[in-house]
């Protein structure tokens, strides 16, 4: 039993770390897809908004799945979609194949986002300890491996299907194999006394209510609109108005997964130790003041200087508003992160032509402010993040039980 829980940490973090790659490998070389296909800066926000629009409909349509599938099923397929989709921006002649290639890879990311966290929110329950940051650290630790591979193939002029082929080639079958382990564990053996227990939440027969799900809705779309300003525009930040190098520019994106990684991998120490709450509240205050020293940074280091706050201060938003999901919901986590995950991509769909539309009207130093000010909406609502005697138990934790539901490969 403890072995199928194991297996099943592990083959999910990879999972978020092949999502990392293929992420950053897209998002950080947008200024060569712009030119290889000859996308205009108006077009541009176009194609960035059609990814999460895409990804929220694959979110949903993967709630609707695993009512009769298990998540670890799901979640088999999403991320080879991901990688061939990835391929296809790269070695793509025309518009059409642009836009094909980014469909498909929007539809996918959505179903592969909402199956990843369900199954890390299940796990977490049944190791009865905040883990969900780790996860989420395995992400950021693709998106620099992916980052890096950019800035190499930005460095030495590849073809993007060039620098794309050996990702592919070596990820595709790894996470083939992997998916072989995945585990559906936690709140899916223990939904009848979790369902009892969080009847005041999550309602009679676990049934989702929005109203109580609404405040970690909007600090996941703000967190979101902070995270796609800097994946979307960090590159063509530092490149056109801090004038930096293309090879320069893909640092910034880089910088900023390296210090997600750095407070992740911190995160679930500190969650334990001075609770969530104050985890998310210090998180909202750093990432504010990395909004700030970006806008006002005179050049390129400064800049570098808040995209490294930037990710100290966004990376602990986003798992532990799906983890306070789960806590929320415990009879229908599910259900829970999967709508929940929707306010990713809504963030996405605002943040990224938001900050193009300010940057063309105003400017962007300008436009760096707005998800300064709506970062600090989190401060609001940070009491939605406070355990409660009916999740996890009266303190940070529970005791450790588990019970392993089905894994995919039939455990």
């Amino acid at each position: 039993m403890t072995d199928v829980l194991r297996r099943g940490r592990v083959s999910l973090a990879f999972a978020f770390l092949v999502q990392g790659v293929a992420f950053a490998l897209l998002v950080t070389r947008i200024p060569a897809i712009q030119d290889r296909y000859g996308v205009s800066d108006g077009l541009l926000p176009v194609f960035l908004a059609a990814v999460p629009v895409l990804a929220g409909i694959g979110s949903v349509t993967t709630e609707r799945l695993v009512k009769r599938v298990p998540p670890s099923r799901v979640l088999r397929w999403p991320q080879p979609v991901v990688l061939l989709a990835l391929l296809g921006v790269g070695a793509g002649e025309s518009m059409a194949a642009l836009g094909g290639a980014l469909a498909a890879f929007g539809l996918a990311v959505g179903a592969l986002d909402a199956a990843m966290n369900m199954l890390g929110v299940s796990l977490q329950r049944a190791y009865g300890r905040s883990i969900m940051l780790g996860f989420h650290a395995a992400y950021s630790l693709g998106g620099i491996v992916g980052a890096s591979l950019a800035w190499a193939g930005a460095h030495w002029g590849f073809a993007l299907w060039v620098s794309y082929l050996p990702v592919v080639g070596v990820l595709l079958p790894a996470v083939l194999v992997g998916s072989r382990w995945y585990a559906d564990a936690g709140d899916r053996a223990d939904t009848e006394a979790d369902t009892e227990a969080g009847a005041g939440a999550a309602g009679e027969g676990g049934i989702v209510v929005f109203k109580w799900l609404l405040p970690l809705c909007l600090v996941m779309t703000v967190a979101y609109i902070g995270d796609s300003t800097v994946s979307n525009w960090s590159a063509k930040y530092l490149q056109d108005v801090l004038g930096s190098s293309e090879q320069m520019a893909t640092v910034p994106y880089n910088v900023y997964m390296v210090t997600t990684l750095v407070g992740r991998a911190l995160g679930d120490f500190g969650v334990r130790r001075f609770g969530t709450v104050a985890v998310v509240r210090g998180g909202a205050l750093v990432a504010a003041l990395g909004f700030a020293v970006v806008a006002g940074a005179p050049g390129a280091r400064v800049g570098m200087l808040g995209f490294t706050l930037l990710g100290l201060g966004l990376c602990v938003l986003v798992p532990q508003t799906f983890a306070a999901a789960g806590r929320m919901f415990p009879g229908a986590s599910d259900a829970a992160v999967a709508r929940l995950n929707v306010f990713n991509y809504v963030g996405f769909l605002i943040g990224s032509p938001l900050v193009g539309a300010l940057g063309e009207a105003w400017s962007y130093r300008g436009a760096m402010l707005v998800p300064m000010v709506l970062v600090l909406v989190t401060l609001v609502y940070a009491r939605s993040f406070e355990p409660q005697p009916s999740r996890y138990g009266g303190g940070h934790e529970r005791p450790h039980t588990a019970d392993v539901g089905r894994g995919s490969n039939g455990l």
